[in-house]
């Protein structure tokens, strides 16, 4: 069974302050979002905003209270709970006149959903029949989904003042799913980046993860995956433990925005594929794990099927493509992310990082290794942080200050672990290297990889305090943004209805930039990832790395021949979608080819 929705999109998890209170904005219109819970410090500050806005009573939760991170988030949660809530009430006692928000859910749906459609009856009713079916349609409004993010590899562990090791429930990632389970929220966890055993292994410890008396769960798994091995991996290892995975989110590796997974050249389409085909077999084969474990441990029991979603998201930038995934893959919903950066109406984006994505080029958006998690990074060169970055090296300053240590792993210089984006780490590892007498070439080209970290914990969090002009510890001001590359395809600043009627194909919002379709521009990335990657093995031969990229050429190849064979069963069906595509892939196919012996040009 899968979860009602009104909409066929949902906006996911972006940053850390841009998607903060995105519930707040557009839950009360049916549309799913997600909140990182990663940065207490961020989320017990928006708690103070809104409680003084809504003229509550507000009292810090200060660090020296046991748990504190864990209370942060679970009191940010039911705050947001409540105001959605709140917002569902009035909406739904609001008259169906022109600019009430009641007016706008309805105006927003798409027009082949039930409840638009029974809408759009309204204007040929009068008297008793409109004030019945006005009726109807008040008690079907349904509030968009509250879903929270923890990305699973931000789970360092903790320690007291003393700098003794708190238990490892206190570690990063911990706290967060126990501040989660602890809410009022009745909605769903996204696992993203990764298995971590031990996080999935917590949710064991909360009740509200298993089915209730009726068969239902109030918190929900999500997982991001990169593929259906990984999926059905992850699914066994939660199910035997009773616990249910109620969405599988397939995400691009190098088409979404954020931290980038290249995975090994699996493409999206034969991924996808591959659920498709795959649907009840997954479902059959993690249920039976998951039901048996239930009888095992009497933690509950399903008393009909199971919701089980399947979701996707990635590069999707037209009405035609968001139909096509939704249709021909079985999907649930597509998610759109890097477009909503656009809409003020529904993300922190500060004024000057705004104009600069409104009026930016395909260049300014670029794969970095700036995240100290050691993955890539998709950045935005017009960033006041990149700025800042350049400019502190400039200045024989490199690095930055470490206040938040959410990312402090590294420990070749310390016994505690540092960040490697920290102006400490990156004083001694620039030592190190003056040291190993280098040639003047190696040494800049070793100098720009420890420069090219950057401090994510204040660059992602710090939009959401200039939008709502809360002061800024330190004054750290600088943003870091991480759009994903299709976002090279949206200009300007748009309204939410924008947005939606693009995603629904009522207008096109597009800029003139030439786009291929989102096979297309995905293919293109992994193909110069994988040119990159080729030519860093030709400066340092590593028999692993060589194995590894003449697997990523081959499932590449795999994933070429499978869009021929999609365009031709697709002939005469989706020709916008797939015109002129064979040759598009004929032409990349005969570069990847060329590998070998000379440079790929896309």
């Amino acid at each position: 069974m899968t979860q009602p929705t009104q909409h066929q999109f949902h906006i996911p998890v972006m940053g850390l302050g841009f998607t903060i209170d995105t519930p707040v904005k557009i839950a009360r219109y049916g549309i799913n979002s997600a909140i990182s819970i990663v940065e207490d410090n961020l989320i017990e500050q928006m708690r103070e905003f809104y409680c003084n806005k809504l003229n509550f009573p507000y009292q810090k939760i200060e660090e020296s209270e046991h748990d504190y991170r864990a209370k942060r988030i679970t009191a940010y949660l039911n705050l947001i709970d409540y105001m959605v809530q709140d917002q569902s009430k009035e909406i739904k006692s609001e008259a169906f006149e022109p600019l009430t928000d009641i007016t706008k859910y309805f105006e927003l749906l798409p027009e082949n959903s039930t409840l638009k459609i029974k809408y759009n009856q309204l204007q040929k009713l009068s008297g008793d029949a409109r004030i019945n079916l006005e009726n109807e349609l008040r008690n079907e409004l349904i509030s968009g989904s509250i879903e929270v993010n923890i990305m699973t590899k931000v789970d360092k562990p903790n320690f007291d003042k003393e700098g003794n090791a708190l238990g490892v429930e206190f570690s990063d990632a911990l706290s967060a799913l126990r501040g989660f389970a602890n809410s009022n929220l009745n909605s769903g966890v996204i696992f993203s980046a990764g298995l971590n055993p031990r996080l999935y292994s917590y949710c064991e410890s909360f009740p509200d993860f298993y089915p209730d008396e009726n068969g239902y769960l109030k918190k929900k798994i999500i997982l991001k995956v990169s593929d259906y091995r990984s999926a059905l991996l992850q699914g066994k290892f939660l199910a035997k433990k009773g616990l249910w995975v109620s969405e599988y989110r397939i995400e691009s590796g190098l088409n979404c925005g954020g931290h980038a997974f290249a995975t090994e050249g699996l493409l999206m389409g034969p991924i996808l594929e591959d659920f498709k085909n795959k649907r009840c077999e997954l479902f059959d084969e993690v249920y039976a794990v998951c039901e048996a474990a239930l009888t095992s441990n009497g933690k509950g029991k399903f008393n009909a099927k199971p919701i089980f979603n399947i979701t996707a998201q990635g590069g999707i930038g037209t009405a035609i493509e968001n139909n096509f995934f939704l249709d021909y893959f079985q999907l649930s919903s597509i998610g759109w992310g890097s477009p909503f950066l656009l809409v003020p109406e529904v993300t922190n984006v500060d004024e000057q990082t705004l104009q600069s994505l409104a009026t930016a080029k395909p260049d300014d958006y670029f794969l970095s290794h700036a995240s100290p998690l050691g993955v890539p990074f998709n950045n935005f060169r017009k960033s006041s942080s990149e700025a800042q970055r350049i400019e502190r090296i400039e200045k024989g300053k490199a690095g930055s200050p470490c206040l938040k240590k959410f990312l402090q792993f590294n420990t070749e210089f310390t016994k505690t672990p540092i960040c490697t984006a920290s102006t400490k780490y990156q004083y001694f590892k620039l030592k190190e290297l003056k040291e190993a007498g280098l040639s003047d070439e190696k040494y800049a080209e070793q100098e720009k990889i420890i420069q090219e970290k950057d401090c994510l914990c204040e660059g992602l969090s710090v939009p959401a305090l200039l939008v709502n002009d809360i002061a800024v510890p330190f004054n750290f001001n600088a943003v870091t943004i991480c759009p994903g590359p299709n976002l090279a395809f949206f200009s300007g600043v748009h309204t939410l209805k924008q947005m939606v009627d693009h995603i629904y194909g009522k207008t096109n919002i597009l800029n003139d930039v030439p786009r291929s379709n989102v096979f297309m521009n995905e293919l293109r990335l992994y193909v110069k990832y994988l040119v990159n990657e080729n030519n860093n093995i030709s400066l340092q031969f590593n028999q692993k790395k060589e194995d590894y990229i003449n697997k990523f050429k081959a499932n590449l190849l795999i994933g070429i021949n499978y869009y021929n064979e999609l365009a031709e069963k697709m002939e005469g069906q989706a020709n916008e979608l797939f015109k002129g595509m064979q040759n598009e892939l004929e032409q990349i196919e005969i570069s990847l080819l060329a590998l070998k012996t000379a440079t790929v040009t896309v």
